[in-house]
């Protein structure tokens, strides 16, 4: 089974329409800022023009950078991007394909690989709003005269030899919607400063060198995927990714470890791919997984998973494709999950099953080889058959935490209290023994099930889009607009990583 798990192309390079929205999106956004900072009061001036002081910042790493005066920028803020752009030239220190060759001289519109845009809060002024230098092999660091491109919405630097880590002058970038360091040697914890970013929706950082514990706040982000595959993260699963609103998740050839949440059923209605493939986690199947029932990816091999398949999987009506190779898989494989209607290409060889139901040998894709089958070919040895299937899995070891049982919103029952007894008299009769309360007989059936929760309509699947055209001169008249947001397939890169070499202060054209 071929599952592409680095493919997520997610707009079309025509749909212009999308352009259009994601700035109304940006304008929206950053339109309180302007009408909160222009009607404040005397003390939120202050503040603004502190502001501004720090964006005209001209430094590169602490050392004076002088702008030839003969220099005539159109606004402000080109001229902050003219800053950031001849630091980050600097801080190139291989550029084999000659991409910032033209990166001279105060038109930075003119740039390859830079798109300008009027600015959301003022589209009378030309600003920097992308950043698109895909596959162009060079190798650097990213200074922070960056966060001088305040208006910036998208950041594409994937397939790069970008190494060190992200400046903490990305926290002015408050527009910034898209970032893409994925293939490049970026190291180091988890990038958090990013997941600070408010306007941010799409990060790739697949393919680097990050390493130790991804931070709960990951799956507490409206993010619309999470890819973080083929980094060296070690820490378990955060028991929080129920929570997260995605609907594509790929973790694939990390070292997590630890168990399989069961709180991934909390995500029933929106996630369509699960890739954890190639990692260590080593725990049962938690019946929850069956609640995914909008899931058309599932592929969990390379690990350690034990147990048995949990009958809810044939609640995964949507499933198309299940790897489940090279684990430690025991028991039946049922008709529930090889019938699945929809299900083409089902993997599971290298476990321990022992026995498959006739439906898994129709599927128009199946691999059982290395099991316990009897009479199917390329099988494991009797004895190796008979030493692990005589252990007994306890699946409560793994000590993994469950879904915790719905609140019962059942009434108490009501408590009786007996009259308070009338005044001794001697005409009157004994008073009667208390009423005997007796409990309600048993119901002759069982109540009904609670019908369930209707299922959300997940997205539709995304489409592929072609690569982005290259960048055209910017031309006063019309000004091109950024790309569209690309998800990019970045192969591994074969070059050795970078130096993260810090070149001397620069003097700027």
């Amino acid at each position: 089974m071929t599952i592409n798990i680095y493919l997520w192309h997610h707009f079309s390079g025509s749909n212009t329409c999308f352009l259009f929205t994601i700035f109304s999106v940006l304008f929206i956004i950053s339109t309180p800022y302007q009408l909160s900072a222009s009607t404040g009061s005397h003390s939120a001036g202050i503040d603004d023009i502190l502001i501004y002081q720090r964006r005209r910042v001209l430094s590169y790493n602490g050392d004076s950078l002088a702008i030839n005066p003969s220099l005539n920028f159109e606004n402000p803020r080109l001229e902050n991007a003219y800053i950031a752009l001849q630091a980050w030239k600097e801080a190139i220190i291989s550029d084999p394909k000659n991409i910032t060759g033209n990166w001279i001289g105060h038109k930075v519109c003119n740039y390859t690989g830079v798109f300008c845009w009027p600015a959301p809060d003022d589209p009378s002024q030309l600003t920097v709003s992308g950043i698109d230098i895909n596959h162009a092999d060079i190798a650097g660091n990213l200074p922070r005269e960056l966060g001088l491109l305040y208006d910036i919405t998208l950041f594409h630097i994937n397939s790069n030899r970008f190494c060190g880590v992200i400046p903490q002058s990305f926290l002015n970038l408050r527009l910034l919607y898209e970032v893409d360091l994925s293939n490049n040697h970026f190291a180091g914890k988890f990038p958090e400063i990013l997941l600070q970013l408010p306007s941010l929706k799409y990060l790739d950082i697949r393919f680097n060198e990050y390493e130790g514990e991804i931070p709960r706040e990951l799956f507490e982000r409206e993010f619309d995927a999470i890819f973080i595959n083929n980094n060296r993260f070690s820490s378990e699963l955060p028991d929080n990714i129920g929570k997260s609103t995605v609907s594509v998740i790929v973790m694939a050839n990390n070292e997590f470890q630890g168990c399989l949440p069961a709180s991934l059923g909390n995500m029933a209605g929106r996630l369509n791919e699960l890739v954890l493939t190639n990692n260590g986690i080593s725990s049962c199947f938690p019946s929850e997984i069956g609640k995914l029932k909008n899931l058309t990816v599932l592929d969990l091999s390379h690990n350690q998973i034990m147990g048995s398949l949990p009958e809810s999987m044939g609640d995964m009506v949507n499933l198309e494709q299940l790897n489940l190779a090279h684990n430690m898989l025991s028991g039946k494989i049922s008709n529930v999950t090889c019938s699945l209607p929809k299900l083409k290409n089902f993997r599971y060889e290298y476990n321990f099953f022992s026995d498959e139901a006739p439906d898994c040998l129709k599927l128009p894709e199946f691999n059982d080889r290395r099991n316990c089958f009897r009479g199917r070919p390329e099988q494991k040895s009797m004895l190796q058959c008979q030493r692990f299937l005589s252990r007994r899995i306890n699946c409560s070891s793994f000590e993994c935490s469950t879904l915790p049982p719905p609140c019962s919103l059942s009434p108490p029952p009501p408590i009786y209290s007996p009259p308070p007894p009338s005044p001794p008299s001697a005409a009157s009769p004994p008073p009667p023994p208390p009423p005997q309360i007796t409990s309600p007989p048993p119901p002759s059936s069982a109540p009904p099930p609670l019908a369930p929760p209707p299922l959300l309509s997940s997205p539709p699947p995304p489409l592929i889009s072609p690569a982005p055209p290259s960048p055209t001169p910017h031309n006063n008249n019309s000004p091109p607009p950024p790309p569209p947001p690309i998800f990019s397939s970045p192969p591994p890169s074969p070059t050795p990583p970078c130096a993260c070499m810090q070149p001397p202060a620069p003097s700027l054209p």
